[in-house]
């Protein structure tokens, strides 16, 4: 069985403020706001990556247990799959 990766499924117009993002998607006219934490992965997901290499970036940039880590992003990730902003890889 091969592990899911995870990719960006569109390109958002992006601007940083502080360690946040807040993006638009120019088609749909929608804005995001992404905190800390969703900015790191948005920026991890320039090229697509398996869940674990997400969660060893945020173990490696933030102080917290490798299981609350696993459980927050798979929160995370499906929040980001349902407002359509990242798809499975085929």
């Amino acid at each position: 069985m091969t592990e899911t990766v995870y990719r960006r499924a569109i390109d958002l117009m992006e601007a940083e403020l502080g360690d946040e993002l807040v993006a638009l998607d120019p088609k749909a006219g929608e804005c995001f706001g992404f905190n800390s934490v969703a900015t790191s992965i948005w920026r991890e997901l320039k090229t697509p990556k398996n869940f674990q290499q997400l969660r060893d970036a945020l173990l490696e940039e933030y102080e917290i247990g490798e299981d609350q880590c696993s459980l927050e992003l798979q929160g995370l990730i499906d929040e980001l799959i349902a407002k359509g902003l990242v798809v499975k890889a085929a």
